[in-house]
């Protein structure tokens, strides 16, 4: 169940990653915009405003990046998590062979999330103002009159975004992106091992259901835990387009709750949620279908 071995991350990435990806990306877009953009007042609304100037499509901008990217940052999570795993074990027991305790799984969590900022903050802030830019239609008198956008697709972005604000353009919030994804992804394993544990009976194996549950409660966990600095996150990511109104994480902090209150800390939390059980439904039952699968193989 706690993998180590870097066959079992890999094909867990191949087979995971960017199926999570597509089944929560309509919610992660909306989720994004709330936290962005004062003009909107809940997701309904930013749902059918989203509808009516963009259709469909609207809702999938930047999803290319997440997709071309995941298996990078699912590879350095994954493989960082199942390595400090085995260095833990080796340091408390002297043996790769020890069971692995709770403060192990949560160590490990946390040096996950924090290595995988590294390689995946720059296609996030790719992500994040894809989604962001807005281009609704005009009706003109017979003809539709579309405005430009900034961005012309994930390429573009990126290239934009280094030649006008320089390589550290790409790895603004990026302090926001550790103070999130450290803690919830600590709390994203030792949550999903716990419920295991509750849903298996003593000697047997976890059954499907238990798997599905577990991976869909340990998202919710993660995100209620991340969302905070999630919202930060994304303001000092969309702070390089047009003026600058942050100095960095704390500054952002402060601007935030004097402008909203301490609810703008909660902005898309429902949404996390509702996006994370699904999705990570679907990312442990398939990881642990391939671990099965892979132990089968000759």
């Amino acid at each position: 169940l706690f993998w180590g071995g870097a066959p079992l991350f890999i094909n867990y990435v191949l087979s995971t990653g960017g199926l999570g990806v597509v089944v929560g990306y309509p919610l992660d877009t909306v989720k994004v915009r709330l936290q962005t953009q004062r003009r909107f007042t809940g997701a309904w609304q930013c749902i059918q405003t989203t509808c009516k100037t963009e259709g469909v499509s609207g809702f999938f901008k930047g999803m290319l990046m997440p997709m071309t990217t995941v298996s990078i940052g699912s590879s350095v999570a994954f493989g960082t998590y199942g390595n400090c795993l085995q260095c833990l074990r080796q340091v408390r027991c002297g043996s790769l062979e020890a069971p692995t305790s709770k403060g192990d799984i949560f160590l490990s969590g946390f040096a996950a999330g924090f290595a995988q900022v590294s390689v995946m903050s720059p296609a996030d802030i790719v992500k994040v103002r894809l989604q962001c830019q807005m281009n609704p239609y005009q009706p003109g008198q017979g003809s539709v009159s579309f405005s430009k956008p900034k961005y012309h697709g994930p390429v573009h972005c990126l290239l934009t975004i280094v030649r006008e604000e320089g390589i550290r353009g790409l790895y603004q919030g990026a302090m926001a992106m550790v103070l999130r994804d450290a803690p919830a992804f600590a709390t994203y394993f030792l949550t999903y091992a716990i419920f295991c544990e509750w849903m298996t009976p003593a000697g047997k194996k976890i059954d499907w259901t238990g798997v599905l549950l577990a991976g869909g409660f340990a998202g919710m966990c993660a995100w209620s835990v991340g969302t905070p600095m999630d919202v930060i996150k994304a303001r000092l990511q969309m702070d390089g387009v047009g003026n600058k109104r942050y100095n960095g994480v704390l500054h952002c902090i402060s601007k935030s709750v004097q402008k909203e209150g301490l609810r703008v800390f909660f902005k898309g939390l429902g949404l996390n949620c509702l996006r994370a059980f699904p999705v990570n439904m679907v990312v442990f039952a398939t990881y642990e279908m391939t671990v099965q699968l892979l132990r089968k193989s000759p």
